[in-house]
């Protein structure tokens, strides 16, 4: 089925997002791990493979479009060093994906395609989920600080 250019230029876009968030969510969460924050590398990894999800998602309806799904293009990642740094790293590719996602949303229904727009949707409520998320828990560390936020993330060895 032939899509609209303009829909599928949308959909690598997002394509394009979800592959530059795998990377950095996945980068954060090895740095966490290293670091002990054990609690947030896992949640931090699982969020990772979730922008995967959303990647084969997008593809594999760039594909039915007849288009090519761009796996060579990446945005910038932002690396943070810091607790408070990742999440408002990982905070902006969110506020990104979601102004992405709504615009997206409005061109495809004008251009009839439900099912393109439908799927935004779905990424959309993923995103605003792990924003809120983040905004939380960047609540949590101004409130509490880093020293005694990051005290919470430690799980200790199992023996």
């Amino acid at each position: 089925m032939q899509g609209d250019p303009e829909v599928l230029e949308f959909l690598n876009e997002q394509l394009t997002a979800e592959l530059t968030a795998i990377n950095q969510y996945f980068l954060h969460a090895k740095m966490q791990e290293n670091f002990g924050w054990t609690k947030l590398a896992k949640y931090t990894r699982a969020e990772s493979f979730d922008e995967m999800k959303h990647a084969e998602i997008l593809t594999d309806r760039i594909l039915f479009l007849d288009g090519l799904p761009n796996y060579q293009r990446l945005f910038h990642v932002r690396v943070g060093q810091t607790v408070t740094e990742m999440f408002q790293a990982d905070r902006q590719v969110e506020v990104e994906a979601i102004d992405r996602l709504k615009r997206g949303i409005e061109l495809m229904r004008a251009k009839g395609d439900i099912t393109s727009a439908n799927i935004f949707e779905s990424i959309l409520e993923d995103e605003e989920h792990h924003i809120d998320y983040l905004d939380t828990q960047l609540e949590l560390v101004e409130k509490l600080g880093e020293p005694l936020y990051i005290a919470q993330l430690i799980e200790q060895p199992e023996s």
